[in-house]
Formats: C-alpha cells, sequence, structure tokens
C-alpha cells in the first residue's frame, strides 16, 4: 500500500541514519543514561543546543512534537483559571482534543483564502488575542492542512503585541523543506518568555516511527521544565537514531527537492483544469480543491492501485484533497489517475 494520507516518509533514511541502527549496541539498553548525572536532559537536547544556539535547559526534548503539544497545553490550562486556547480555524482536529482531555476550552481565529493560498492575517490574530485573552495560543507554521506558514517577522510582531501573560506554541512539525533557515528560532526564545516552539524528527527528518520530538522555550519556566523532564532520561537507541538523523541535513534536503518537483507537477498538471485549485504548500503534501463529484471514482481508482489519499472532511474543505508528497513514481501515479478519471467524468 502506498500511504499518501498521513504526511508520513515515502523515501529511505539516511546513511548516517542507517549506520547508527546497525551499529546500535544492544547492552547500551541495559544501563539509564548517565547525562541527567550532569543536569542535562539528553545527548539530543545537548546537541539541539549546539546547533539552534539554544540554552540546553531551555531545550524540549519528547515523544514526538505530539507529547510536547500535550505536555504545553495540558500544563498550562490546567495552572489557573483561564482555561482557553486560541486556534486556527483550518488545522490538525488534534489541537482541540488535547485543550479538552484537560478540561480546557478552545476559540477558533480565522485562516484566509487568498488566490491560491491560505494565509493568517497577523493584525487579526492580534485582534483576537488581545480581545479573548486566552491562556494560550496556537500558531502551525506550516499549517496542516492549508500548508500555509508564518515569516519570523510575522512571529515576532504578534508576540510583541499580545498579552505576555498568553503562552504561543508554534506548532513547526512541518518546517524545513522550504528553507533551512533557522536563525531566527534564537532570538525568538531569548526575547520573549511566553514563546515555545515545536519541531519534530517525523517530517523533514523522516522518522514518524521514531518518535522523537523536539522544541525550544522562553526562559522562566523551571516548573513546567520539571513537569516535561525525564528524571532517568531518555530512549539510548532513539538517542543514536535521532543524533545521526541530525547530522543527515544534506540526504534530508535532496529528498525536499523531490518533493518540490511533485508541488510543480501538481500545479503543472492539475492547476489550469476545470474545478481544481492547487495550494501553495511549504510542507510535505500538498491541498488541491477538486470536482466533488468525481470523489467515488477517484476513490476506486485510487484503492484498486493501492494508494490512499486524504479526501478532507472538514467544515469547509470538504472539496479538498491532502495528498503527502511521496517519491516521484507515486507523484506521478496519483496525478495521473486524478486527471484520468477527471476526464473520463465529462464523457
Amino acid at each position: 500500500m502506498n500511504y499518501l494520507d498521513r504526511n508520513e516518509f515515502n523515501f529511505e533514511p539516511s546513511p548516517k541514519v542507517l549506520e547508527a541502527v546497525k551499529n546500535f549496541n544492544p547492552k547500551d539498553l541495559c544501563f539509564y543514561t548517565r547525562i541527567y548525572d550532569q543536569g542535562k536532559k539528553s545527548v539530543i537536547t545537548v546537541r539541539l543546543s549546539e546547533i539552534y544556539g539554544v540554552p540546553e535547559e531551555q531545550v524540549l526534548l519528547a515523544y514526538g512534537g505530539e507529547e510536547i503539544l500535550k505536555n504545553a497545553i495540558h500544563y498550562f490550562l490546567t495552572m489557573g483559571d483561564n482555561k482557553t486556547i486560541l486556534i486556527p480555524e483550518f488545522s490538525w482536529w488534534y489541537y482541540n482534543r488535547v485543550a479538552s482531555e484537560c478540561g480546557g476550552t478552545f476559540e477558533m481565529y480565522p485562516l484566509h483564502e487568498t488566490g491560491d493560498t491560505f494565509a493568517y492575517n497577523v493584525d487579526e490574530v492580534i485582534e483576537y488575542t488581545n480581545r479573548v485573552h486566552p491562556r494560550m495560543l496556537l500558531l502551525a507554521s506550516p499549517n496542516n492542512p492549508t500548508g500555509n506558514s508564518l515569516s519570523s517577522e510575522e512571529i515576532g510582531r504578534i508576540m510583541e503585541n499580545i498579552p505576555s501573560d498568553t503562552m504561543v506554541l508554534v506548532d513547526e512539525a512541518y518546517a524545513s523543506f522550504i528553507t533551512s533557515d533557522t536563525d531566527y528560532i534564537a532570538p525568538l526564545v531569548n526575547k520573549y518568555a511566553n514563546l515555545i516552539i515545536s519541531r519534530t524528527l517525523s517530517k523533514f527528518y523522516g522518522l514518524p516511527g521514531l518518535r522523537t520530538g523536539f522544541g525550544f522555550i522562553g526562559r522562566g519556566h523551571d516548573q513546567f521544565l520539571s513537569y516535561s523532564n525525564k528524571y532517568l532520561g531518555f530512549n539510548r537507541f532513539s538517542e543514536a537514531v535521532a543524533l545521526a538523523a541530525l547530522e543527515s541535513d544534506d540526504h534530508y534536503r535532496r529528498v525536499a527537492e523531490e518533493m518540490d518537483w511533485g508541488r510543480k507537477l501538481y500545479k503543472q498538471e492539475l492547476g489550469s483544469l476545470p474545478g481544481f485549485k492547487v495550494y501553495k504548500s511549504v510542507a510535505n503534501f500538498i491541498l488541491i480543491k477538486y470536482p466533488v463529484e468525481i470523489k467515488d471514482e477517484l476513490l476506486k481508482a485510487l484503492t484498486l492501485q493501492d494508494y490512499k489519499i486524504k479526501f478532507m472532511a472538514d467544515k469547509g474543505l470538504e472539496s479538498c484533497l491532502r495528498i503527502t508528497l511521496g517519491r516521484k513514481e507515486q507523484t506521478q501515479v496519483v496525478c495521473d489517475t486524478i486527471k484520468r478519471v477527471w476526464e473520463g467524468s465529462r464523457k
């Protein structure tokens, strides 16, 4: 089965990752890491501190980006009376559920369809946040499923103009597919105590099965760090593989370039067809509006070829497909199948 419905990785891990798996000494699993004796969380947080220029104590490590999200929302929505989180209108359904798990409530702010993209209206986000005054504001950049992102300047403008007691979580799980720039992270985290930036090895580094997420938090959150840190350290096998992935940017940058080939193919082949709109994406997936009357035939045609894509059911996106950007041959099959089914519907 070709799974192009959950934004997983359809390419090969890097040679360094394969070597780390092959050379891992199973006897290391017989002992806890000793890194905590040095007052540090993990060999990964030490390396991430060096890469991103953020003090190690402000580096977060977790069981995927999912756990950073859960830890932050569960912690901050249960500390005090304010239990409200603001989330984007078109975004991952899981944000809502995590808030409800701890008795929190959520309100949505709009994303706007503008031409062939969706976008945050930064002034509107600021206005919503000041009016609602939530305990947390969630910004997804890039956003799933719309594929749009915020610039570092836009994040800074939001941080500068909202209440300082609103914790802001920027979910950057899908970052790095278009740009390798991360120089903005340390200045933002150093300047704003109420900021968390969350990332993961699941998307750009193609290791969703490793379940390793990381992030960065502003200063002054010792109690949250105590809540989220692991007293006895982390999974030593995952640490070894994660370190290898972090040293493999060239490999994953080549994969990102192949994904960009897929973006261009969908735009070229489907973008001008009646009833279609191919939205810009800076993530490892692409959102495409399609004539919904071909849904049943398209689903059948893809199933016969052992392909799965995401037929959106979110309110306002019911006529859209979200397709993971896979290998070239996978992208070609999906694109050709959509065209063939569409052409057949017009006869």
